[in-house]
Parts: structure tokens; sequence; C-alpha cells
């Protein structure tokens, strides 16, 4: 299938382990991936990595803190690709601390980066979802948006927001084929989480019903099923995905 026959799918903080398996995923199921970077040496490597593995992701650079730069991005893509249909808000940072030791930019950092950018992204993108009549949003969220976690008030405020977000916008669009979905991964088996030393991990783990971390490749189907023509009456909704560690 050429391009021309694909949904043109857009992933921010592409080049994690969530946005990788992400990417991937989507590209398998027969989407056109775009992929965020603002590391451009990072990028590029990552970039080749992924296409000695088969898969062929076109990357483009932007600041999803930056409204302007989202907006020159977003044109960037639809000028040499086409226009953007699935918008996967993966892009995010943590910068833990106790409220009453954390630091002004800590808390504007994650807020700007993981919220904030929500905005930036979805709103050069909207209008010409809402043109074609067809869109797929997805927000990547957090099990410490839903439940809360000690040392992480700008990490959790901005995952719950981000549903906050999606729940208004998707009775905005509901009727003009566009759907808005959250997705709230509990702890997950990326390289930061491997990074923690094991006595730690086994001490999440032991929080976990099911007894293991959650693949990034289970997320990723997750992802790419929101994605799909198939889900037209799914919105609004806040998955979660976190081995029952935390149920409502």
């Amino acid at each position: 299938m050429d391009i021309q026959n694909k949904r043109i799918a857009l992933v921010t903080g592409a080049t994690g382990g969530l946005g990788t398996a992400m990417c991937k995923q989507l590209f398998t199921d027969g989407f056109h991936v775009v992929a965020n970077y603002r590391n451009k040496e990072k990028a590029v490597e990552w970039q080749k990595t992924m296409a000695a593995e088969g898969f062929n992701i076109e990357i483009f650079e932007g600041d999803v803190c930056d409204f302007d730069s989202m907006a020159n991005m977003m044109k960037d893509i639809e000028s040499k690709l086409g226009s953007i249909d699935v918008l996967v808000n993966n892009a995010g940072i943590t910068r833990d601390g106790r409220l009453a030791k954390m630091s002004k930019d800590d808390w504007h950092a994650v807020i700007d980066t993981n919220l904030n950018s929500v905005f930036n992204c979805t709103r050069n993108v909207i209008d010409g979802m809402i043109e074609r009549k067809f869109g797929r949003i997805i927000n990547i969220s957090s099990v410490n948006g839903q439940r809360g976690q000690f040392g992480q008030t700008n990490y959790s405020a901005a995952k719950a927001g981000m549903h906050g977000f999606t729940k208004t916008l998707a009775m905005e669009v509901a009727k003009l084929g566009i759907t808005v979905n959250t997705i709230s991964p509990g702890y997950i088996a990326t390289d930061m989480v491997m990074a923690v030393p094991e006595k730690v991990r086994e001490q999440i783990v032991a929080q976990i019903p099911m007894g293991r971390l959650g693949g990034t490749h289970e997320v990723a189907h997750l992802v790419s099923f929101l994605a799909s023509d198939a889900t037209s009456f799914i919105t609004g909704a806040n998955y979660s995905i976190n081995g029952g560690q935390h149920v409502y």
C-alpha cells in the first residue's frame, strides 16, 4: 500500500521505549508513521535503527512545549506528506520531589511537557480533522494521574489534566468523525523502569496483582486499536493498562 492510501499517524515522544513500540505497531498495522523529536542526533540514530529493523519512520523536529514550533512542524508534515489523521500525545518527563521541596522550574517543566504539549499539538491538527470529518487523538496519561503518587504532584496533576482535556474535547468533536481517548499505563518495562535498582523493581512488581511489569508492546497494541477506523464509537474513554494495580 502506498502512502496515498495510508492514514498518517504522528507520535510525540517517539524515541523513548513506549514511543518506539507505538511507532512499530502503527507501522505494522498499515499507518504511515511520523515521529516528532527535539534531539536531532538521537533521532537520526533512532531512525537508522528503526530502518534496519524494517520500520521506515519519518522524523520531524519540533518542541512540544512551544505552540509556534508545533504549528510550524504540523505545516511541514502536511506540506510534505499530507494530512495528519492520528495524533498520539506521548511526550512526557518526570521531575519528582515532594511539593515542599519542589522548585518552580520542576513544576513548570512537567506541566509544559506533559500537559501544555497536548494543547500545543492538538490545537494545530484539530481544524484539519474537523474539515475532513475524521481524526483519532490518543493521549498517553498514567496510573499516577488516576490514583496519585507520593512525590509527583506535578506529574500527577499533568496526567490527570490530560484526561480532563480528553473528556471535554471528545464531546466537542463527537459528531465530526473524531474520537479522543486516554490511555493510562501502569508500570511498563521501559529502559527507565528497568534502570531502577532491582530491589526497588521487586517492590513495584509486588504491588501489581499480575506479578509483572507491563510490556511496551501491550500499550502499543492499545494505541493502534484506538487509532483504527473500527473504533469510531469509542470516545472520551480512559483505558487503564496496569495489571490490576489500580482498579475502580
